[in-house]
């Protein structure tokens, strides 16, 4: 087992890594998905798509060459570890996703995008950490808990299995697999390089499209290893579950999860998630102070309501499709799995039906 201290340092270092890059990159799928129909812009959506498939080819290579490891936590023997791919529930992947994506629109980002907007200075974006806790835990031990487990049991098989990837629909095997994998990408990076790539900085210092869609593919596969590795499970990039973690290890010193806990200096506990997500905000402060980018912002008091509502219904709508655009949309759909497809698919559709009521329609009148 690895010891608290390695293990949090690990946690640590990705979650800035993360938040640097975020900022730097200005990577924030709520604009990436938004911008497709209010601003006719494909440059987030490119990086976005880019970031798919580095993080699909070397997550899955990751696994298959046997380097998905952890140890056994009363042995310490060294075992083999899969890719976690969630159970394909549809009507809770759909009904979930669509309302998640609505409630970005509200709330003025993604999941990831109001934790690195933390790091900025944007007060909206404590607001927003706020009323997504608040929906996660009404969700998922609150008032909305009976719905949420209804629509859980609402499961769909394909090839016998609850959790199948998209190349189950084919067949399978390793070959069919690898076919299917390098089908869809071959097509995903074909509409990427029609962005003309470059890979660098621009004038005015920050990552360029191309380059942030390659490092948060590469984080994302370092995130599979390394929450394996050094945090027991193989948990990969997310937001939703470690917000949650982190908000009952403040308040209880406890994030009454099931994963294992470490504890740092024995005066806070907490699994290699609430370091990991306590630690994003930090990488984005750290981008922003270079950049000389950070300085509080305040919105209008009536913004405030608007994002605490729209905040609310991300953390809804992630607990009850099984995750947000980062842990269904980077991470799950890096495993192929259906239902992290489905969900990121209905994410797209409901931040456009609420970016046209927000924005398309009153221009319209």
């Amino acid at each position: 087992m690895q010891g608290s201290i390695v293990s949090i340092f690990s946690a640590v270092l990705l979650g800035l890594s993360l938040g640097y890059i975020l900022q730097r990159g200005r990577f924030c799928l709520n604009s990436a998905f938004r911008d497709i129909i209010f601003l006719d812009n494909l440059t987030t959506f490119r990086a976005y798509l880019l970031s798919v498939v580095v993080a699909i080819i070397g997550s899955n290579l990751l696994q298959d060459l046997g380097y998905m490891i952890t140890s056994n936590p009363n042995t310490g023997e060294l075992i083999h570890t899969q890719l976690l791919r969630q159970n394909f529930v549809p009507l809770a992947n759909i009904l979930g996703g669509f309302v998640f994506g609505m409630g970005i629109v509200l709330a003025g980002g993604c999941a990831s995008g109001i934790v690195f907007r933390l790091g900025e200075g944007q007060a909206a974006a404590i607001i927003a950490i706020i009323g997504f806790f608040f929906g996660v835990v009404m969700t998922t031990d609150g008032v909305f808990s009976p719905l949420h487990h209804y629509l859980k049991t609402f499961t769909f098989e394909i090839g016998g299995m609850q959790n199948p990837a998209f190349w189950h629909l084919f067949g399978q095997g390793q070959q069919v697999k690898w076919i299917s994998i390098g089908i869809l990408s071959i097509i995903l990076l074909a509409f990427v390089f029609k962005g003309k790539p470059k890979f660098g900085l621009t004038k005015t210092k920050t990552f360029t499209w191309a380059l942030t869609g390659l490092m948060i593919g590469l984080l994302t596969m370092a995130g599979w290893w390394m929450s394996s590795y050094f945090g027991g499970f193989p948990r990969g990039l997310a937001i939703t579950t470690p917000m949650r973690e982190l908000f009952n290890s403040l308040l209880y010193n406890s994030s009454h999860s099931p994963f294992q806990e470490y504890s740092f200096l024995g005066i806070f506990r907490g699994t290699w998630g609430v370091f990991f997500i306590f630690s994003v905000p930090l990488g984005a402060f750290l981008s922003a102070k270079a950049r000389q980018e950070f300085s509080w912002k305040i919105p209008p008091v009536g913004q405030f309501l608007t994002v605490f509502g729209g905040s609310v219904m991300m953390g809804v709508g992630a607990v009850v499709a099984g995750g947000c655009n980062l842990g269904h949309g980077i991470t799950g759909v890096s495993t192929g799995a259906i239902s992290s497809i489905i969900a990121i698919t209905a994410i797209v559709m409901g931040n456009w039906t609420m970016a046209y009521f927000k924005f398309i329609r009153p221009t319209n009148f």
